[in-house]
């Protein structure tokens, strides 16, 4: 028997795949929806694609079903019970366990349980009996003894109401027997399917093998689903007692279904568009049968479709309409009304519009949920889901015009009597209703009303899903008013969530706002507005010259007379546009725009685009007057909250809480406003923040942190296409490495920044002050510094900036340093509130101790100093440069302790390899006499081509500069070392590398040591 068993083997092997849907045998390959360019998915795992037909997301379960099979051809006999929901896969994991068997030479049979004819006893245990039969290894009667004759009348069929009739037990001890014998070489595996339409007959020898199969060599899989009925007690039962284990099959996660998608497509997982994954995840909840015809149906037809709205595949449509017509007329009409409200719906609606009794109505939702068309949603028995999206579609493409207008009318009706004004979500359902009847119109008006109330919850998200919803009902017949409306209130919520995905089309935009120059429905200055707010997105995108364009129109379409609304939404615009102006006076004319805007808004009572103006206004003078920023800021927050406007009032806690962080030093109630906003949708608001938070742990040291939310951030904001505050968060990442000193990679980031410098206003100042200057101030190149400090100087002048680089600190401590700023420059400096933050007071709390020195005011500058430095002990790397840099003013002045702050910042700079600083305060420290540690440590920095030369590390500092093509005198001057010193090292390098001369050594390790 177990030479033929492999052949023999009665299982189907897994299904064969389909074929390509498709002329010819070619694999399909997936482009629905298109592919873009760079859109590419990590694969869920890194081992190589899953092939057609692979069992995915099963492992535990066929890992314990393997181990029973071993346990088996051992002599050791078990029971598993696989359930699950319909379509979950049960039958799938069965037949790989009979593969699985039939290539270890186990005998393997089947058989299945059915409620189509007349029952039939024992239909799956006969089933099987037939099979083994005419594979040829039925054993002889003979062979099971006095139990031969059962066996031989259960084939026949044959009824004997004598006294050696078949007994429950008598078949179950016979099944017993069969398989001993059937399994004695190899072990058998006997796998009974679909039990929840077993006969009672069969269900009690199950029983009974079921508690004696643990000592003879096979295994019993028995599959049933998890509805309650007699097989699933049975199941409880025997785990119960240990008699067997129960599988319960679960949906597939996200990446099972990533990579069930690509077995199905004969794709590799990176091929796999992240569309279709998201659209197989949200439509199919995990389900591989409802997977499978989902991809096979989108993938399959040849003409592109929109995926909001794929029909439902033909499969799943009737295996959904069988369901439902098992529950009897009136399920089929509780289910088609349920499916007018969507996904989620409230049963005591339905009750209300069908006007059924509340008994016979629980009964068909009880065995809805039994045949898991639709699971209970929360506690008690008020709401319900169904089971995964595409049922409900299905049940909603069934209902006939007639028949789906005659709901609508009873549920709306319904909906109505039990909450009048349609508060809370009701109004969205009353608009979805509404929809489905054809009542555009009164669709559109609910969804506008939905979403506003969407807003004021906070729900951003939601409110952008809604109004995407009316617009989409929109037609070129709608009403004027209406298709402003709807336009209004969607361009304002993208603009606040950066969902561009929700944006119309520009043909949409052209038919609504009259891009042909002729007579138009919509008023004049009521178009200005729209104008205005595409301006808005224009600028939050990153495109000033489109901005422009657009402020242009709504300024020309306002007039001579401008209505207060329509003017305080173009005033806010060249707000945004006039500060990536080059101007020397865009923040006066900036201030002034606001102000005007937020005067307008006051006389229409228009609190929204209030709270918007003393927003701007708080920011336009926060440098300059912070008392007067938090007060616009307060102001904001007061009308928000009087007028519960959760948006603005997210946005002022975000500003109130930048202005405590930069006099406290603590970054904890911008973290909680950020994640607020977050939580709202506020992209663009949570992305400007990381900004902020981001230069906060910079100044802190703190660069893994960083970095972690600069590039978490950076993707995001360049996925959504936010070029704004994508250029803050390119400069924080220049910021970055120019604070750690590594110059190369400051260069790529400020690469990756250039073509979005036009984005943000003052990015060009902040790149040179932040970024350049201080990176050369760690290279001791202060010449450099000072030109690049004059060049962020320069820029600011062109196009002031809103944000710090060194104007209001660093740049008027090197000027007093080097004699070129004095009082009035300080005292310039310090009436600014900038000059006032925590940072800053550092830098400008030196100054002042340098000048006090000079003028021989040595007590009071150590005073100043230990200020100055105690305020500088949260910024590591800037409270040593601070050091640094007034260590030889104060030991010239004879003020503070020099030595003591050039040991320490000399100890800092060598630990972080910033070796010509450390280098600079070692020399400053010999200079004044001190003793100076000696370093001999760094060899690893060294390249090991280099370090097989028998480079050392200074030789290797002067390397890199040599490669850099640096004079000797001025190798010397970086290094704090004599120019002989410089020439017996290059002459070292270029007897130990074998380079003729110093250009040669340049060209061959300029990338080596750059």
């Amino acid at each position: 028997m177990a030479t033929g068993a492999r052949a023999a083997s009665l299982s189907s092997s897994p299904a064969a795949p389909r074929r390509a849907r498709r002329k010819g045998d070619e694999p399909v390959s997936i482009f629905w929806p298109a592919l873009p360019e760079d859109c590419t998915v990590a694969g869920p795992d890194g081992g190589p694609h899953p092939r057609r037909g692979e069992l995915i997301g099963r492992g535990a379960e066929m890992g314990q079903i393997m181990r029973a099979l071993a346990g088996a051809r051992a002599g050791r006999g078990a029971a598993l019970f696989v359930t699950g929901e319909p379509g979950v896969g049960k039958t799938r994991l069965a037949t790989e366990a009979l593969a699985v068997a039939a290539e270890t030479n186990m005998v393997t049979v089947r058989g299945r349980a059915s409620a189509v004819g007349s029952p039939v006893p024992y239909r799956p245990l006969v089933e099987a009996l037939l099979l083994l039969s005419r594979a040829g290894l039925l054993p002889d009667p003979d062979e099971l003894g006095r139990y031969g004759p059962v066996m031989a009348r259960l084939l026949t069929g044959a009824r004997d109401t004598g006294a050696d009739a078949a007994s429950h037990l008598v078949v179950a001890e016979t099944m017993l027997r069969l398989l001993t014998v059937v399994g004695e070489r190899q072990g058998c595996l006997l796998v009974l399917d679909d039990l929840h339409d077993a006969d009672a007959a069969t269900l009690a020898v199950l029983d009974y093998l079921l508690d004696n199969i643990g000592h003879q060599p096979a295994v019993l899989l028995l599959v049933t689903g998890c509805a309650p009925c007699a097989a699933t007690e049975l199941a409880s039962r025997a785990r119960g007692r240990d008699a067997a284990a129960v599988l319960d099959l679960g949906p597939l996660s996200r990446p099972d279904v990533h990579l069930l998608i690509a077995a199905e497509l004969r794709v590799p997982p990176t091929e796999v568009c992240p569309d279709l994954v998201h659209r197989a995840v949200d439509s199919g909840a995990g389900i591989p049968f409802v997977v499978k015809e989902l991809v096979h149906d989108l993938t399959g037809r040849p003409a592109r479709r929109d995926p909001g709205t794929p029909t439902v595949p033909a499969g799943v449509a009737d295996n959904v309409r069988r369901q439902a017509e098992r529950l009897g007329p009136l399920g089929v009409e509780l289910l088609g009304m349920a499916a007018l409200f969507g996904r989620r719906f409230a049963l005591p609606v339905l009750e209300r519009a069908i006007g059924r009794d509340h008994a016979e109505l629980s009964a068909v939702l009880r065995a809805a949920v039994a045949s898991y068309l639709i699971t209970p949603d929360g506690p008690g028995a008020q709401w319900y889901t169904f089971r995964y999206p595409l049922a409900a579609e299905a049940l909603l493409d069934d209902l006939g015009p007639g028949e789906r207008t005659r709901y609508v009318r009873r549920a709306a009706r319904a909906l109505t009597e039990l909450h009048p004004g349609l508060p809370g979500t009701w109004c969205e359902h009353a608009a979805q209703l509404h929809e489905h009847a054809g009542d555009t119109p009164e669709a559109i008006r609910l969804y506008c009303e939905a979403a506003g109330r969407a807003t004021g919850e906070g729900a951003t998200d939601r409110a952008v899903d809604l109004l995407t919803r009316a617009h989409r009902l929109v037609e070129p017949d709608t009403v004027a008013e209406l298709r402003a409306t709807v336009l209004e209130r969607l361009l304002d919520a993208v603009a606040r969530s950066a969902r561009f995905d929700g944006l119309p089309t520009p043909a949409a935009l052209l038919n609504t706002l009259g891009g042909d120059g002729g007579e138009h429905d919509i008023p004049a200055q009521r178009r200005a507005g729209l104008h205005a707010r595409l301006s808005d997105l224009a600028t939050l995108t990153g495109r000033p010259a489109e901005a422009l364009w657009h402020l242009d129109i709504a300024r020309a379409l306002l007039g001579s007379h401008p209505a207060d609304q329509y003017a305080a939404l173009v005033d806010l615009s060249a707000v945004h546009v006039e500060l990536g102006r080059l101007a020397p006076d865009r923040l006066r004319t900036a201030t002034r725009y606001a102000l005007r805007a937020l005067h307008a808004a006051q006389r229409v009572d228009l609190p929204d685009v209030a709270c918007r103006a003393l927003l701007l206004l708080g920011q336009l003078a926060r440098e300059q007057d912070e008392r007067t920023a938090a007060a616009h800021f307060r102001r904001a927050r007061a009308i928000a909250l009087a007028r519960r406007l959760p948006v603005p009032r997210v946005a002022a806690d975000v500003h109130l809480a930048i202005v405590a962080a930069s006099h406290d030093g603590r970054p904890t109630r911008i973290e909680q406003a950020r994640q607020e906003a977050l939580a709202m949708g506020l992209l663009p608001l949570a992305h400007e923040t990381g900004f902020v938070l981001a230069l906060d742990r910079i100044q802190h040291g703190r660069y893994d942190e960083a970095r972690d939310r600069i590039r978490e951030a950076a993707a995001d904001a360049s996925r959504l296409g936010l070029g704004r505050p994508l250029a803050m968060l390119r400069l924080a990442e220049a910021v970055r490495y120019a604070h750690q000193g590594r110059r190369a990679e400051m260069r790529g980031a400020l690469e990756r920044l250039a073509p979005l410098l036009d984005a943000a206003p003052g990015v060009r100042a902040m790149s040179y002050g932040l970024a350049r200057a201080v990176c050369s101030l760690l290279e001791e190149r202060h010449e450099a510094a000072g030109q690049e400090f004059a060049q962020a100087l320069a820029y600011d002048a062109e196009n002031p900036a809103m944000g710090g680089f060194g104007k209001h600190g660093l740049i008027l401590l090197l000027g007093v340093l080097a004699g070129r700023m004095g009082r009035p420059h300080h005292a310039e400096v310090t009436r600014a509130s900038a000059g006032a933050t925590r940072w800053n007071h550092q830098f400008t709390g030196l100054a002042h101790a340098v000048l006090l020195g000079r003028e021989g005011r040595p007590d009071e500058a150590t005073a100043a100093a230990s200020t100055a430095l105690e305020a500088a002990e949260p910024f590591p790397m800037a409270r040593r440069l601070c050091q640094r840099l007034v260590a030889q003013s104060a030991y010239d002045d004879g003020w503070g302790t020099p030595v003591e702050w050039l040991r320490e910042a000399e100890e800092y700079f060598h630990d972080a390899g910033l070796q010509a600083v450390a280098g600079a305060s070692r020399a400053l420290l010999r200079g004044m006499g001190a003793s100076v540690r000696q370093r001999r440590t760094g060899t690893e920095r060294v390249p090991a081509d280099l370090r097989r030369c028998g480079i050392t590390v200074r030789e290797f500092e002067v390397a890199r500069l040599v490669a850099e093509r640096i004079s000797n005198k001025d190798i010397a001057g970086r290094l704090h070392i004599s120019l002989r010193t410089v020439e017996k090292h290059v002459a070292s390098l270029l007897q130990k590398t074998g380079h003729p001369n110093r250009t040669a050594f340049a060209t061959a390790t300029r990338d080596l040591v750059a």
